[in-house]
């Protein structure tokens, strides 16, 4: 068993922690995954320009109204004065831990000099994260950093970037096992991950492609790391984290959730999401998430080309609810999921480093 770490003067029960995702890791997502045993959460993230502080979008990600701490936000620009506004304002919002976005893939951030591009002008990064360590350390808020492994494979400064940062007062370094320039393709290695940890006296955090107990175990292992980071394995299974939990320590899987619980789970997910978005909103942004729980299961395929008809959120649960009472009625649990990692996949990506 890993030994419980620390963000600051926040103390984690366990090394599974929600990766942020634009459009997934709302304030409704975080709780549900955190009940159902994530120690850690990061929010989507929120533009350090303070013309969009005040949007509808903004506003909604600002929203941490019942959520359970540490509350982590999520901050993303190329300015270091208004990086370190934004990172005041978010605090005055509620965030107990402010994250610095320099991970981010996506064009329209990259375009900017956002996220990930920011790999490829070191100094500005780290004048980025001098300024908002210096805005957030006279309030006691820890600062945390996600980055990828570099902009390119030949341009993989994860390394160097880590150093500077935890030198700059970062408590905690996330480090996406991909190059800007992967994107999401390929596969993730973990060999810069595990070289950022034997350097650094802070926690580091392993992220990408961790997608099955099995494999976030491996990866603690191998690697060293202090916790993994689960995105896109969460969406539509926020259960995982409690499976990553008790393979961590019994190493036995779980059977599959009931689907009478997941019934319970997902329709009580739907009531605080239309909450959030309100009725037209609510049951558009619903359906991504609807279909992350369902995609996989007999009949689906049918069921959610109907849905996308269904305009108002009365109709949109009861469809759903009715579709998990006829699988019920056939079986008691989910359909065992396909375990996309293997053994082999982690020792190769190991390989480097062992």
């Amino acid at each position: 068993m890993l030994a419980r770490m620390n963000i600051g003067p926040y103390s984690l029960a366990n090394p599974f922690f929600v990766a942020p995702m634009a459009g997934v890791t709302d304030r409704p997502f975080r709780q549900l995954c955190k009940k159902l045993g994530a120690a850690y959460a990061v929010s989507e993230m929120l533009s350090s320009r303070p013309d969009l502080w005040h949007t509808p979008k903004s506003a909604r990600r600002a929203n941490h109204e019942g959520e359970s701490g540490p509350i982590a936000v999520q901050i993303s620009g190329t300015q270091a004065t208004m990086m370190a506004d934004a990172a005041r304002y978010n605090i005055d919002c509620g965030a107990q831990v402010i994250d610095i976005n320099m991970g981010c893939p996506a064009k329209k951030v990259c375009n900017q000099w956002a996220g990930s591009a920011l790999m490829q002008d070191e100094a500005r990064a780290l004048s980025i994260i001098e300024a908002v360590v210096g805005a957030c350390a006279p309030r006691g808020v820890p600062v945390t950093l996600k980055m990828r492994s570099g902009w390119s494979p030949e341009q993989r400064n994860a390394l160097n970037l880590a150093r500077d940062a935890e030198r700059a007062g970062v408590q905690m370094v996330v480090v996406h096992g991909r190059t800007r320039a992967q994107g999401y393709r390929g596969e993730a290695e973990y060999e810069t991950v595990a070289a950022v940890k034997a350097a650094l006296k802070i926690a580091v955090v392993a992220n990408g492609d961790i997608d099955t107990p099995a494999k976030a175990c491996q990866v603690l292992r191998r690697t060293g790391v202090d916790a993994v980071m689960i995105g896109r394995a969460a969406q539509g299974r926020p259960w995982i984290f409690r499976e990553m939990a008790h393979h961590l320590a019994t190493g036995e899987s779980l059977a599959p959730p009931l689907v009478a619980e997941v019934r319970q789970l997902l329709l009580a997910h739907l009531q605080v999401h239309y909450s959030l978005y309100g009725e037209v909103l609510g049951v558009r942004t619903a359906r991504k998430h609807i279909g992350w729980y369902l995609r996989d299961l007999p009949g689906a395929s049918e069921f959610l080309n109907a849905m996308h008809l269904i305009a108002d959120c009365e109709r949109q649960t009861d469809a759903v609810a009715g579709f998990l009472d006829e699988l019920g009625a056939r079986t008691e649990r989910l359909p065992n999921p396909t375990d996309s990692s293997t053994a082999q996949q982690v020792q190769t990506s190991m390989e480097v480093t062992t």
